[in-house]
C-alpha cells in the first residue's frame, strides 16, 4: 500500500510501498484512512527536522491528524464497528511512568514516550493503520471531513481544560461557577487551525474571545472567526501593552498559539488580575530573547496569574473534541469545513509540503 515518508534529519518526503496490515487481533482496529491534515511538524519534518524512525529503520511515514473509516474490528472490540469513523490518538506511553500506565501518555515523566508520525512510530499518510482499541475515538459521520480537525482540537481541549482546572483550584469563587468560562475575556493568539478551535472551544463555553494576529482584516482567518461571534485584533495596529484596553480590562484567560517566543511574554501584561495563561505553540529557532526579568517577575508574582505550558492530549480530550465539533457543527452549519482551505490527493504531496498560500488554513490530504 502506498505511503508518505521522509528520511529523518533529510526531509525529503516521498511516496513508498508498504506492506498492508494484517487482520486485527483481538483487541485491535483496521481503519482505513480517508484523510489526513496537515500541520507545522509535518512541514518541518519534511525539511528534516524533529522526527525519529521506528527504532532499526530509516525512514519515517509522517501524518498524525487523520480521519478513518474502521473496516475490521478484532473479537474483543466494543468502542467500535465496522463502518464507523474513527480516528486514533498520537502519542503511546514510555511503559514506565505512573501517568503513561494510566493511558495519559501526554504527561509523560520520563520523555520515552514515542508519537506516531513523529517519534519512534509510523504515522497515519498512508492507506490503511492498524492499533489497540484503547486508543480509538469514534466520530460521528454528520461531522463528514471536518472529522480530520480532531486531533488539533484536542490539543486546544487540553489546554483550555488545564487552564480551567487552574482556575477552579485557586480561586476562591470558581468552584461554585460550573461554567466558569461564561462571559470570560479570553484572547487567542494565533489564528492558526489550533488557534482557531481554541476560540470555536470557547465560544462554545460562551467566553467573550479576542483572537490576535498580523494577517488582514479582510482575509480567511478573521472572517472565520467573526462568523462565531470572536473579535479580531490585528497585531500590526495594535501593540500588546494596549491589548489590556482593547479586552476591556484584561484577559482572564489567554491561550497563546502562535509559538514566537517574544510576544509569549509580552502577553502577560495584557492579563487581568488573577488571570491564566497557557502556551501551546513552539518557538522556532534559537534566537537570544531579550526582556525584563524584573518587571515579567513582579507582573506574574503581583497580578497572581498564573502561567502553564501544555501539549499533546490524552484520549478523554480527543473525545472532547469529537463533541464539541459535533456541537459545532449543529451550531454553525457548514462552518467547520471552511477551516480546510486546501485539498490534495497523495500524489500531490510535494506540493504540501513545499507550499503555504497565504489564504490557507488548514490544508489536508484525501486518501479516498
Amino acid at each position: 500500500m502506498r505511503a508518505i515518508a521522509i528520511t529523518p534529519q533529510k526531509g525529503n518526503p516521498h511516496l513508498v510501498d508498504r506492506p498492508a496490515p494484517a487482520a486485527p487481533g483481538a483487541n485491535q482496529v483496521l481503519l482505513r484512512i480517508l484523510a489526513v491534515g496537515i500541520c507545522g511538524t509535518d512541514r518541518e519534518e519534511a525539511t528534516g527536522d524533529y522526527a525519529q524512525p521506528p527504532a532499526g529503520a530509516n525512514e519515517l511515514v509522517i501524518g498524525h491528524e487523520m480521519l478513518g473509516q474502521v473496516e475490521a474490528v478484532g473479537t474483543a472490540v466494543r468502542r467500535v464497528g465496522a463502518g464507523d469513523r474513527a480516528v486514533f490518538t498520537v502519542r503511546r506511553g514510555c511503559g514506565r511512568c505512573g501517568p503513561c500506565a494510566m493511558n495519559r501518555s501526554d504527561m509523560c515523566q520520563t520523555g520515552l514516550y514515542r508519537e506516531r508520525g513523529i517519534r519512534g512510530l509510523d504515522g497515519y499518510q498512508t492507506e490503511r493503520v492498524l492499533d489497540d482499541e484503547q486508543y480509538v475515538v469514534r466520530v460521528p459521520p454528520e461531522l463528514g471531513l471536518a472529522g480530520v480537525l480532531t486531533e488539533p482540537t484536542s490539543v486546544a481541549e487540553k489546554a483550555i481544560d488545564e487552564a480551567v482546572r487552574l482556575q477552579i483550584a485557586r480561586q476562591p469563587f470558581a468552584g461554585a461557577t460550573p461554567d466558569w468560562l461564561y462571559g470570560r475575556r479570553c484572547l487567542v493568539a494565533g489564528l492558526g487551525p489550533i488557534g482557531l478551535l481554541a476560540a470555536l472551544i470557547l465560544r462554545l463555553r460562551g467566553a467573550q474571545v479576542y483572537g490576535l494576529d498580523i494577517v488582514p482584516e479582510d482575509s480567511a482567518r478573521p472572517q472565520w472567526l467573526r462568523a462565531i461571534g470572536g473579535s479580531y485584533i490585528n497585531g500590526k495596529q495594535s501593540p500588546s501593552d494596549a491589548l489590556r484596553d482593547l479586552t476591556a480590562g484584561g484577559a482572564e484567560l489567554i491561550v497563546e498559539a502562535a509559538g514566537i517566543a517574544t510576544l509569549s511574554f509580552e502577553l502577560v501584561d495584557a492579563l487581568a488580575p488573577g488571570g491564566a495563561y497557557v502556551l501551546t505553540g513552539l518557538p522556532g529557532g534559537d534566537r537570544p530573547l531579550q526582556l525584563s526579568g524584573s518587571a515579567l517577575i513582579r507582573r506574574l508574582v503581583l497580578g497572581n496569574h498564573a502561567m502553564v505550558g501544555s501539549v499533546n492530549a490524552a484520549r478523554g480530550h480527543f473525545q472532547m473534541a469529537v463533541d464539541d465539533l459535533h456541537a459545532a457543527q449543529l451550531r454553525w452549519p457548514g462552518h467547520l469545513e471552511k477551516l480546510i482551505t486546501h485539498r490534495h490527493a497523495p500524489d500531490d504531496f510535494a506540493a504540501v509540503f513545499t507550499q503555504h498560500p497565504p489564504d490557507e488554513i488548514k490544508a489536508v490530504i484525501l486518501w479516498e
